[in-house]
């Protein structure tokens, strides 16, 4: 059993598919089912079960995937370590939600590229709930999320903070009252989203049930959809302003001290800190306290 079987193993665990493996990992089909099917002889067990939908894990499969993970990122850290010099370089794979990926984002991506342009950069945009995971599942090296965030297992550290509004339409009459909100729809990122879970825990406090609530995968889609006249949503005041130069949108401030909400870097504290990622993690800093 060597590294690479465990790569091509990962590959068809997390993409349920021989086929969808074998092209991410630019194989040919075959391949990919010789050194499946050498694996399991090896191991003298069947790591997947095979139907016409694709591939799913036995329980033998969930058990080696969870010791592949943290063998193929060893692997990888070791060869960053051992490489690194103090100059940042190499990949660097980051999390973000849309919101920070549209606004604090770019600013932060310009200078440490021109700061540090032998490093390789990879995003990924989701929700808090999705980032934590991946970056458990060392699938990412850190990820920006909205506070509150406790895991034992993660180095958190604050970057800066955001002030969280509720936004609407421009055709909207002033929301000065908690129930104006009952007979309006929610437009909102999937489960898992802190500000989506800030806004429904606010909501159910005040004893509010929301009309409807709408989910959406991009923060293009909510904002067109607010302009529009669809419904209401709570992001930060950071990208509604920004918004505006391109919406007809009003904002409706919230005064209660929780909506002020620490942005936090996340990252597994049994992970080596590389000077890409402490470079990444000090201008992250710098810059949200400029914007």
């Amino acid at each position: 059993m060597d590294i690479r079987d465990l790569q091509i193993f990962l590959a068809v665990a997390n993409e349920g598919s021989i086929t969808k493996a074998a092209e991410k990992m630019e194989y040919v089909q075959s391949s990919i089912s010789i050194r499946i099917q050498q694996l399991e002889k090896e191991l003298k067990t069947a790591l997947f079960r095979r139907g016409r939908q694709g591939v799913r894990l036995t329980t033998s499969g969930e058990t080696l995937k969870s010791y592949a993970e943290k063998i193929v990122f060893l692997t990888q850290e070791a060869e960053r370590v051992v490489a690194d010099n103090t100059i940042p370089r190499g990949p660097l794979r980051i999390g973000s939600p849309e919101t920070t990926a549209a606004i604090r984002l770019p600013s932060i991506l310009t200078d440490y590229h021109k700061s540090y342009p032998e490093v390789d950069l990879a995003l990924k945009t989701g929700t808090t709930e999705e980032l934590i995971h991946l970056v458990l599942k060392y699938e990412l090296d850190g990820a920006f999320v909205a506070a509150p965030v406790q895991h034992p297992e993660l180095d958190i550290i604050e970057v800066g903070v955001e002030e969280l509004a509720l936004i609407s339409g421009g055709q909207f009459p002033s929301i000065d009252q908690p129930e104006q909100l009952g007979n309006l729809t929610l437009l909102v990122f999937r489960a898992g989203c802190s500000y989506r879970q800030k806004l429904e825990d606010w909501l159910r406090l005040k004893g509010i049930i929301p009309a409807k609530i709408m989910e959406f995968g991009t923060l293009e889609g909510i904002l067109g959809c607010i302009h529009a006249g669809l419904g209401i949503s709570l992001l930060p005041r950071s990208v509604i302003e920004r918004a505006m130069v391109q919406y007809n949108l009003r904002s409706h401030k919230i005064s209660d001290k929780s909506y002020i909400t620490p942005i936090l870097f996340i990252r597994r504290k049994d992970t080596y800190e590389t000077a890409a990622t402490s470079e990444f993690i000090r201008i992250s800093k710098q810059r949200f306290h400029l914007t």
